[in-house]
């Protein structure tokens, strides 16, 4: 009989969190959040012995166990095994010249077996490991495999049992352990099983295989399994050579130019151009060979004087990781939330990128002190105790030892985490004509002060529908009149809701996969005890796959799921303990775009509750000008602060002034133009609808307007500088930041253009890279964009690495040529069914504001036109606001008597009464 103890469960989801601390050649620091498959620390391979090997016993063919070689890849350089005699032996280690080494070993007696793995004199993560070795003809049941010796939990676990030659009895299994494991298997229909199972919890795990109700030989086995979600820590340090350009170059110049250096070897990629402490112009680069490099200077496309220069590279400016000098205890041995320090010393191994990793247990907190002389003090402060792996790499290669293995003691940080797994089955595909729906939920707004519109392919924008399905649920109703990606823009009070710009694709999916998942809500930014934190993920353009949901922090959260049917889902949680939490969303195993997000869950509201907002501005405000609103108490008891906080993420105090006892004037000062925030809080406790979300200027910059192009999107390869273009015409003014994660680090640069921005930049590795691009801190449409790299390998294969630029950019227009003249959308409109009223159409008064409604919601979608004539000419002032929904109010002043006419036209046609004649 096959049995298993326990019963069985849903899978629970698992995710791992990767970040990066970059710091360029320029030496600042920026930040990026990525998804890497976990290293681990040892493995096992199970090697299938030759066919001439095998034996006939008892009419079947039997495993020739003793013949059988073990394959541990490890990251370190002594072993040794303890034989059941108990005498020890030497295995045979090979350097696989990657950063691991091989052991093997060729058993030579029965029994069980104890590989012992050491760094330093200390074992290595799950030393030492245990392994039974039987004889080939024992005729008995056997199980070998990489399960009954470690794992990581929330991963399946591995290995083979074997009944061939063994006679009649009744085969079971248990597993026992830290949490429930789900058992599966498969018989093989050759005399053997292959077994999985999934622990959730890492620990010691109890595996027992009993055949005719006896354990078997090495039975019960005992299998270490190490900690999931794995966090890797990573900081990059940039040093490179710089060479003077011939001639002047004025700071106008300086910032139209491009530059890019040519290797012997025919790599190209882009360089820094920058102004050196002399005031000369310089180029910055990184030396990755001898010979005469090629240096290419360039303005729109063309040389500059003297354009290309010759620049020669010796030997000893050619990065060597084998001349770096490293010290200090911190990669020996580390205590949990204490600083831990090593020392690493580049003086005299030339110019390079020093870049390390840290991956362990919990994500160790960097430091890094560049003394700016080749020199560097770094520390690690992780939150975990446990075995951290630290690469080490200078130009593109391991220094001296590393990777390390660091043994870190001392107390945990106790952080909970509840995860959830759901699965997404593909929407159907949409075609032309057909009703398209986008759903979210944004409760507490009214739909009065939401508006919608969706742009084509072609470039045609028209208004979208928004229908309330029920209380705080809405929906966006369009109907595509051609195939292709359409850009779906949801506003709140005239600024974009989370999430959007949306992508959504009429036709064929052009792409799946994470990095087209979307996420918003205030769930993602902010909570409060004991209330449900809510978010909107959609996956409809992700096609189908798993969706894990995790929360981690200082309680356990409860996640509740809703799935709408249309590739959107609603999800909450609730914790019972304030402080900082990580929600972790996965598609496929893999982190969608910003994901883990930080969210901040402050104290049960109390007094706070109590407080409300008055007088806040409307509309549009003016930056460099203050405005003010009230804050009333209420009768709460307390103090109030409050901060504003800019598109640039720079942070300013408001002027809180007591009005009375009861009511607060909160008065702050935009200096910036974009959406800010301002965050008032009450005992330290957002109040009601903080924070609040304001628009300052006209000339917001619109992410939907941001459209990317070119080959830098599409396949690319290694070793070819490669570049696309940001159009932002029309799009205001903004910051534009790109972003490339993968498995290289890649010179890059931006250039402005006349329709917008040239990024440009070389790969050095074949793989997955994702390029992020953000306007004002919002993805553009399709963003990130998924790009495959081919070619050869030209660095050395470790850590996912990221490289940016930032850009505050110019307004941009598009030019009268043909390229940039906008197609004129095809209008379907009834203008017999537009309404209009007021006092304004039939009378006017002199000098005053005059008045008059246009109702079109009925009438389709055109352009209004309205005139007003007199006597002497057109009206001196008309002003026309349009309401929502294609309602309008119109003003107009005039300033001589005499009769007038209104003309009101929906497109080409007059409306019904149009000319109206005015009496002044």
């Amino acid at each position: 009989m096959w049995g298993r103890d326990e019963e069985e469960e849903q899978k629970e989801a698992t995710w791992e969190e990767y970040s990066v601390l970059f710091r360029d050649f320029y030496r600042h620091m920026t930040f990026s959040e990525y998804d890497r498959p976990e290293n681990n620390v040892v493995f096992l391979h199970e090697h299938e012995f030759p066919e001439n090997l095998k034996k006939s016993v008892n009419g079947s063919e039997s495993e020739p166990f003793s013949t059988i070689i073990s394959n541990y890849t490890i990251h370190t350089h002594k072993a040794e095994v303890k034989m059941p005699s108990g005498n020890v032996d030497k295995p045979s280690i090979e350097d696989n010249r990657d950063g691991t080494v091989s052991i093997k070993y060729d058993p030579r007696e029965e029994g069980i077996h104890e590989l012992a793995v050491k760094y330093n004199g200390e074992h290595v993560q799950g030393s030492p490991f245990k392994f039974h070795v039987d004889s080939i003809t024992s005729g008995y049941v056997t199980a070998y495999g990489p399960g009954l010796v470690h794992g990581v939990s929330g991963e399946p676990c591995n290995f083979t049992i074997s009944t061939k030659g063994a006679g009649a009895g009744g085969l079971s299994l248990a597993v026992e352990g830290p949490s429930k494991a789900d058992i599966t298997y498969h018989d093989n229909k050759d005399g053997t099983v292959s077994v999985s199972y999934l622990p959730t919890a890492p620990g010691e795990y109890k595996i027992s295989v009993r055949f005719g109700d006896k354990n078997i030989k090495g039975s019960p086995f005992f299998a270490k399994i190490t900690g999931e979600g794995r966090k890797r820590n990573q900081i990059s340090v940039g040093s490179c050579s710089e060479v003077t350009l011939p001639g002047t170059i004025t700071d106008a110049d300086l910032r139209a130019l491009n530059a890019s250096i040519q290797a012997p070897s025919g790599l190209e990629e882009p360089c820094f151009l920058k102004r050196l402490p002399t005031g000369n112009i310089g180029i910055s680069f990184t030396p990755r060979e001898t010979g005469e490099h090629t240096v290419s200077v360039k303005r729109m496309g063309k040389h500059i004087t003297n354009s290309p220069f010759k620049v020669n590279v010796c030997e000893r400016e050619v990065g060597d990781a084998k001349k770096v000098v490293v010290t200090g205890n911190g990669l020996k041995e580390g205590k949990t939330h204490v600083e831990n320090y090593f020392a690493v010393d580049t003086r005299n191994a030339g110019f390079g990128g020093l870049s390390l990793s840290i991956e362990g247990p919990s994500k160790a907190e960097i430091q890094c002190n560049d003394k700016d002389d080749g020199t560097l003090n770094i520390s690690y402060k992780p939150t975990e105790p446990g075995f951290y792996i630290v690469n080490l790499k200078f130009a593109d290669h391991h220094v001296t030892g590393s990777p390390f293995t660091v043994k870190v003691t001392g107390e945990g940080s106790n952080r909970q985490r509840e995860k959830i797994q759901r699965q997404r089955d593909a929407v159907p595909i949409t075609e032309v004509g057909s009703q398209c729906k986008l759903t979210f939920k944004m409760p507490g707004i009214t739909s009065f002060d939401l508006t919608s519109t969706v742009t084509s392919p072609s470039n045609v924008t028209e208004d979208a529908m928004i229908q309330e399905v029920e209380d705080g649920l809405y929906s966006v109703h369009f109907v595509p009149k051609e195939l292709g990606v359409h850009t779906v823009s949801v506003r709140y009070k005239d600024m974009h809701i989370p999430g959007s710009p949306f992508q959504f694709t009429v036709g064929p999916l052009r792409d799946s996969g994470s990095h087209l998942v979307k996420a918003g809500g205030a769930g993602l930014e902010r909570g409060e005890v004991g209330i449900p934190s809510e978010f909107n993920v959609w996956t409809r353009e992700a096609g189908g796959g798993a969706l894990a949901i995790s929360v981690e922090g200082p309680s356990k959260a409860e996640i509740e799921f809703k799935d709408r049917k249309d590739g959107s889902c609603d999800v909450s949680y609730v914790v019972s303990e304030p402080g900082e939490y990580r929600v972790g969303l996965k598609f496929n195993d893999r982190h969608i775009p910003d994901s883990p997000y930080k969210v901040y869950i402050s104290p049960a509201m109390g007094e706070a509750h109590k407080l409300e907002v008055a007088q806040f501005p409307q509309g549009n405000i003016q930056a460099d000008i203050p405005a003010q609103f009230i804050v009333r108490k209420n009768g709460a008891k307390g103090e109030l602060d409050a901060k504003i906080l800019a598109p640039s993420n720079q942070s300013d105090d408001c002027f809180i002034q007591l009005i009375d006892q009861d009511t607060y004037s909160v008065r702050f000062y935009p200096r910036e133009n974009g959406i800010h925030a301002i965050h008032c809080k009450f005992n330290g406790v957002h109040i009601p609808g903080s924070p609040f979300r304001i628009k300052v200027g006209k000339d917001v910059a619109d992410p939907a307007a941001v459209h990317a192009s070119g080959n830098g999107l599409q396949e690319v390869k290694t070793g070819v500088k490669t570049d696309l273009i940001i159009d932002t015409c029309n799009a205001g003014a903004g910051s534009l930041a790109v972003t490339i994660d993968g498995p290289s680090k890649v010179s890059m640069d931006c250039t402005e253009v006349d329709e917008g921005y040239k990024v440009r930049y070389t790969p050095l590795l074949p793989g997955d890279y994702y390029m992020s691009i953000k306007y004002n801190n919002m993805h553009i449409v399709g963003s990130p964009f998924k790009i495959t790299c081919t070619g050869d390998k030209l660095a050395e294969e470790g850590a996912q690495e990221t490289s940016s630029v930032i850009v505050d950019t110019v307004p941009k227009f598009s030019k009268g040529n043909k390229a940039h003249v906008p197609l004129m959308p095809v209008f379907r409109s009834d203008a017999t069914k537009v309404q209009s009223k007021g006092m304004g159409l039939k009378k006017a008064y002199l000098g005053k504001q005059n008045q008059f409604t246009i109702n079109a919601t009925d009438a389709g979608n055109n352009i209004l036109f309205v005139g007003i004539y007199g006597p002497k000419g057109p009206c001196e002032e008309v002003y026309i606001k349009h309401t929502g929904r294609n309602t309008y109010t119109v003003n107009y002043v005039v300033r001589e008597r005499g009769d007038y006419i209104a003309i009101i036209k929906w497109g080409d046609d007059h409306i019904p009464g149009s000319p109206y004649k005015v009496e002044v």
